[in-house]
Protein backbone atom coordinates (compact mmCIF):
# COMPACT_ATOMS: atom_id res chain seq x y z
CA UNK A 1 0.00 0.00 0.00
CA UNK A 2 1.43 3.49 -0.93
CA UNK A 3 0.68 6.83 1.06
CA UNK A 4 2.18 9.91 1.29
CA UNK A 5 3.25 9.73 5.05
CA UNK A 6 6.99 10.31 5.46
CA UNK A 7 6.82 9.25 9.21
CA UNK A 8 6.06 6.12 10.05
CA UNK A 9 6.75 3.97 13.18
CA UNK A 10 5.80 0.35 14.11
CA UNK A 11 3.34 -0.24 16.53
CA UNK A 12 1.02 -2.88 18.35
CA UNK A 13 -2.50 -1.93 19.36
CA UNK A 14 -2.74 -2.08 23.38
CA UNK A 15 -6.36 -1.25 23.87
CA UNK A 16 -9.44 -0.15 21.23
CA UNK A 17 -12.33 1.48 23.06
CA UNK A 18 -15.15 1.65 20.42
CA UNK A 19 -17.82 4.31 20.73
CA UNK A 20 -21.28 5.27 18.30
CA UNK A 21 -18.76 7.02 16.02
CA UNK A 22 -15.81 7.48 16.90
CA UNK A 23 -13.00 4.86 18.73
CA UNK A 24 -10.55 5.58 20.52
CA UNK A 25 -7.39 2.80 20.03
CA UNK A 26 -4.17 2.92 21.95
CA UNK A 27 -0.50 2.03 20.59
CA UNK A 28 2.69 0.73 22.12
CA UNK A 29 5.67 1.80 19.34
CA UNK A 30 7.28 -1.87 18.68
CA UNK A 31 10.30 -0.43 16.85
CA UNK A 32 13.18 2.38 17.11
CA UNK A 33 11.82 4.90 14.54
CA UNK A 34 13.93 7.88 12.68
CA UNK A 35 11.94 11.11 12.09
CA UNK A 36 12.23 14.09 9.89
CA UNK A 37 10.65 17.68 10.36
CA UNK A 38 10.97 20.87 8.38
CA UNK A 39 11.86 24.04 9.98
CA UNK A 40 12.64 27.61 8.69
CA UNK A 41 16.71 28.17 9.10
CA UNK A 42 15.60 31.08 11.52
CA UNK A 43 14.02 28.41 13.87
CA UNK A 44 17.13 26.28 13.46
CA UNK A 45 19.64 28.38 14.69
CA UNK A 46 17.75 30.30 17.16
CA UNK A 47 17.70 26.38 18.73
CA UNK A 48 21.07 26.06 18.30
CA UNK A 49 20.75 22.62 16.71
CA UNK A 50 23.95 20.49 15.66
CA UNK A 51 24.56 17.14 15.27
CA UNK A 52 24.15 14.69 18.22
CA UNK A 53 22.31 17.48 20.64
CA UNK A 54 19.64 15.43 22.15
CA UNK A 55 15.90 17.46 21.78
CA UNK A 56 12.22 16.23 22.70
CA UNK A 57 10.30 15.74 19.53
CA UNK A 58 6.72 16.94 19.49
CA UNK A 59 4.44 15.79 17.36
CA UNK A 60 1.43 18.21 16.36
CA UNK A 61 -0.39 16.25 13.37
CA UNK A 62 -4.51 16.39 12.67
CA UNK A 63 -4.27 12.37 12.19
CA UNK A 64 -2.65 9.43 13.07
CA UNK A 65 -2.91 7.13 10.05
CA UNK A 66 -2.95 3.19 11.26
CA UNK A 67 -2.04 1.25 8.29
CA UNK A 68 -2.60 -2.38 8.44
CA UNK A 69 -0.71 -4.59 5.59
Amino acid sequence: MKYGARNTIKAKVTSLNKGDVMSLVKFEVTDPVEMASVLTTESAEALELKPNDEVQLIIKAIHVLPVKE
